[in-house]
């Protein structure tokens, strides 16, 4: 082989490898403006500026808007954005966590994050805007199998009776979820727990 070929070949590995960096880069960014604003989402509700999501993503809001151009396309990205993050922690938690139970509790508490991150959603999901409206079965057929495995695994353990329903389960979170508001004095996460606790097994 002569030194030209093997260089143009080096040339087009180098080339190849290029795109493939630049496409991670991209992907690592993307991550880190949706975690950005789902954090301002929690404070702020989908409506907060975007320079404020801008700003704790250490980024202008140009950047923004290059890889969101409306706000519907960021509230879609952040949306599912945190149910992969859910579905993907279900698995882990169980092969890590020190029992089934624990799993659940730990998903749990993830899924009591999310919901906060939806503050302002609702609203938003009941707008004419046709882009909103896969979002709920995307998180059905994302998340319930997910909470069923998690239940189905604490049953079989014995720590808890089994036949719950993971919809139900998660609606019930969802529900004492919304009922905080802006009272002081009522604890969602306190809530919730005392909920999962109810689950456990009185055999």
């Amino acid at each position: 082989m002569s030194g030209g070929d093997q260089g143009a070949r080096e040339q087009a590995r180098g080339t190849a490898r290029a795109p493939r960096a630049k496409r991670a880069d991209a992907r690592r960014n993307e991550q880190v403006l949706l975690d950005a604003a789902a954090a301002v989402f929690v404070a702020s509700g989908v409506e907060a500026p975007i320079r404020d999501i801008a700003a704790r993503a250490g980024v202008g809001t140009a950047t923004i808007y290059r890889h969101f151009p409306t706000r519907a396309d960021l509230i879609v990205a952040v949306y599912r954005h945190q149910v992969e993050a859910l579905a993907e922690a279900g698995p882990g938690l169980l092969a890590d966590g020190p029992t089934p139970y624990a799993a659940l509790e730990r998903w749990i508490d993830l899924f009591v994050d999310f919901v906060a991150t939806k503050q302002g959603l609702p609203a938003v999901l009941q707008s004419d805007d046709p882009c909103f409206d896969p979002l709920h079965a995307y998180f059905l057929d994302r998340l319930v199998p997910v909470c069923g495995e998690l239940l189905d695994a604490a049953a079989e353990s014995g720590e808890i009776d089994p036949g719950m329903d993971p919809y139900a389960l998660m609606r019930g979170v969802g529900s004492l979820c919304a009922g905080a508001g802006a009272n002081p004095r009522y604890d969602a996460r306190r809530m919730v727990g005392v909920l999962v606790a109810g689950l456990r097994s009185r055999a």
